[in-house]
């Protein structure tokens, strides 16, 4: 077969396919590994949600002079304290919380903090400081330390159409996969499956051709495995009615199911409320909340929940003062959400944001991000942190 042909005609020889990693060809061969193992999924807020309508210090009257329409009094509010609430359209969490499954960490940033969307989540997700410029991410950095060989590789499945830069490695990436049955109708078609059963090892050592070769024989493999491992198991736990959840729901099919997965990565937004903030976040933060809530309940029944964590980040917070639009502008700080069974900090983790004692009016940050990676790093999935990270930041203990 010629290049032209190959490439004009391959649906893989695309920037999707060199999202797909190289590391899924073993699948089969994991196929029979039902030894439990942690599990992360990672939830991004894609926007820059507003962390300070998100868990609300309604008792503060900074907050309320700051925010004079845009602002929840605390009989709106969903109380988890006497000075802290989740925004009213959150009510379906007060359940996980009072149960003991959630985290929140207040006063995550950076130094030197960035308010662009790109450069902000580049930073997040490259792990990087922002004066660094990575071309790969901590996930992508973990599957790369712990893939060496592949002999006994752990995965990363994103549920999307793309992958995030998250999810890339220098050698290894993650799979980004939003139906498993598409993937693999997809990988069956006639010039897929004529380039899998008839390519030779020589092939794979035509340069840059090689290496599409090379994917769409791994993706075959990973569609078969993903596909015959998923398609037998019955999700009939009741989800809300929204994208995120059907991805959540999916990822709770391949946690259920026993794929030989150890990071889940999902999106939902867009949170960038510069206009007419709280209708939007409002019919955000609802779908997150029903969908996490959801989500939870159903790896509760199905005996999962202490074996997996739940880490919800977003690029960056907004400013405290409202704008003359009644919405928020770029911020710094921000909060983090974590959920699990097997907790070992619950609740409320640190102080609350100081509104009077603010950076050019954003919040300063008092827990570098890196600080929650690093416990996830070392805690959950048990790898040096500093093998992933660059240098070793000190870690929390809400693991």
């Amino acid at each position: 077969m010629n290049r032209r042909h190959f490439i004009k005609h391959s649906a893989f020889a695309s920037a999707g396919a060199m999202m797909i990693p190289s590391f899924l060809k073993p699948f089969e061969a994991l196929g029979a590994d039902t030894l439990a193992q942690k599990i992360l999924v990672i939830i991004q807020l894609s926007g820059g949600n507003d962390g300070l309508n998100t868990v609300i210090p309604f008792e503060n009257d900074l907050y309320h002079n700051k925010r004079p329409s845009l602002g929840y009094g605390k009989e709106e509010v969903v109380k988890l304290n006497e000075q802290l609430g989740l925004n009213p359209s959150m009510q379906s969490l007060k359940e996980i919380f009072d149960n003991g499954w959630m985290s929140i960490i207040n006063n995550v940033g950076y130094p030197n903090p960035d308010r662009s969307h790109f450069r902000s989540m580049d930073i997040w997700q490259t792990a990087s400081g922002s004066d660094e410029f990575l071309s790969t991410g901590w996930i992508g950095r973990y599957l790369d330390s712990q893939c060496s060989g592949c002999q006994n590789p752990y995965q990363a499945i994103e549920v999307d159409d793309t992958l995030s830069l998250a999810m890339k490695g220098a050698t290894k990436k993650g799979l980004a996969v939003k139906d498993a049955k598409r993937l693999f109708n997809e990988t069956r078609e006639p010039f897929f499956k004529n380039i899998v059963s008839n390519y030779k090892p020589e092939m794979l050592s035509e340069d840059h051709l090689g290496y599409l070769y090379k994917t769409m024989i791994e993706t075959y493999s990973s569609a078969d495995y993903v596909y015959n491992n998923v398609r037998t198991y019955n999700n009939n736990f009741i989800y809300p009615q929204s994208q995120f959840a059907d991805q959540l729901k999916t990822i709770s099919k391949f946690i259920q199911s026993g794929l030989s997965t150890r990071v889940y990565y999902v999106s939902h937004g867009s949170f960038d409320t510069h206009v007419g903030q709280k209708n939007q976040q409002e019919r955000l933060l609802k779908q997150y909340a029903d969908g996490v809530a959801a989500f939870l309940k159903d790896l509760k029944q199905g005996g999962k929940l202490d074996d997996v964590l739940v880490l919800t980040f977003s690029e960056f917070g907004r400013r405290v003062e409202q704008n003359a639009s009644n919405g928020t502008d770029h911020g710094t700080a921000n909060n983090v959400f974590v959920y699990g069974g097997g907790l070992k900090q619950k609740g409320i983790l640190n102080d609350l944001p100081n509104l009077a004692d603010l950076d050019e009016g954003d919040l300063k940050y008092t827990i570098d991000f890196r600080n929650v990676y690093a416990t996830v790093l070392d805690n959950w999935l048990q790898i040096n942190n500093q093998q992933v990270l660059n240098k070793n930041f000190k870690k929390m203990d809400f693991v």
